[in-house]
């Protein structure tokens, strides 16, 4: 079979696909992009076009052509937490159905790296960006308004009555963890934490808040470290808190890694949970239930989140009415033995 391709590059072209399918131009677009609405039996004769001819769509050409492209910029702190792993997948399942590519950006807690990729991502035209939280720098929130691409944030609420936002109060997931232990009778209350991005520090800010009602504000049981969450840097907190303030008798972990490796140690060290030391951790990772003894944890809506926030960005898209700017999904404490 002869081929003329495009002028310039030689290559197939979506005409040509279309051609030899036997369908439209756009419904061979909207068929190599996924769209649902494309009866499968054409889906099949496209995609079989395509494989003939060797053909790979132009996302930077199908962006000249509709002023946007057909992609949207998913924007997060982190690929190693398995928080934000359960949201992307949430999304993709969201966003495949509509033929939109869900292009991620990691800025590793770093605004300013998030900067650089909002920067590069906007010049892809993307039709819309999720995004986390709400700490960015100035630069970034000018280049998002001066784009007027639809924005949707995830994991905080936000206060602003044009920004549409979903995910849960992380200042009441705090505070409930500290009243549990308040509850529990222990009254010698410690927060570990790490990373310390504004997330964990609005957890920090109810948890202070819970013990400050109850007269039990305790400052110097504080442990606050910078570096990445994990397993081990739990463990090695919790050695270092009981050689300080040996008379502590509840923790609150701003993660679960750090919780799980502070079970962990305390095991090591013949510590009794939740008998000498109670623990509380956050997100309700994958592990969590199983440890010895099992983990109380606040289980976060990640997936959830990632889903409505999918949704409300396509509602956008549609030019519908976001009915709820401000989505709070909440959080549930999941109670276990090691409380």
């Amino acid at each position: 079979m002869s081929r003329t391709g495009s002028r310039t590059t030689g290559r197939p072209t979506l005409a040509e696909v279309a051609r030899l399918s036997g369908v439209s131009p756009i419904t061979a677009s909207r068929a190599l992009r996924g769209v649902a609405t494309v009866a499968p039996e054409l889906a099949e004769k496209v995609l079989a076009a395509a494989a003939t001819l060797g053909y790979i769509a132009n996302p930077a050409a199908r962006a000249l052509a509709s002023a946007r492209s057909h992609s949207v910029v998913v924007l997060i702190p982190s690929l190693s937490n398995q928080l934000f792993i359960d949201t992307l997948e949430a999304i993709h399942a969201v966003m495949r159905p509509r033929g939109l590519e869900v292009l991620i950006g990691n800025y590793h807690y770093d605004v300013d790296e998030e900067e650089n990729l909002i920067r590069n991502y906007l010049a892809y035209q993307p039709c819309g960006v999720l995004l986390t939280g709400f700490d960015r720098t100035e630069g970034s929130r000018h280049l998002l308004a001066a784009s007027r691409v639809p924005c949707v944030h995830m994991m905080e609420l936000g206060e602003q009555a044009d920004a549409v936002s979903v995910g849960f109060s992380q200042q009441q997931a705090g505070y409930a963890a500290a009243r549990h232990l308040i509850e529990r009778g222990r009254r010698r209350l410690a927060f570990i934490a790490a990373q310390l991005d504004p997330r964990v520090m609005q957890r920090a800010a109810g948890f202070r808040q819970a013990l400050l009602e109850a007269g039990l504000q305790a400052p110097e049981l504080e442990l606050l470290a910078a570096q990445p969450s994990s397993i081990g840097l739990g463990g090695e907190l919790f050695s270092r808190l009981l050689a300080q303030a040996p008379e502590v008798d509840g923790v609150f972990f701003c993660n679960d890694d750090l919780a799980q490796g502070a079970v962990l140690q305390a095991l090591r060290q013949g510590i009794a949970v939740p008998q000498r030391v109670a623990m509380v951790g956050f997100n309700d990772l994958p592990g969590s239930a199983h440890m010895v003894p099992p983990l109380t944890s606040i289980r976060t809506p990640r997936a959830a989140v990632g889903r409505a926030a999918a949704q409300a960005l396509l509602a956008m898209l549609d030019g519908k009415r976001v009915s709820a700017t401000r989505q709070d999904l909440g959080f549930e404490l999941m109670v276990r033995e090691s409380t």
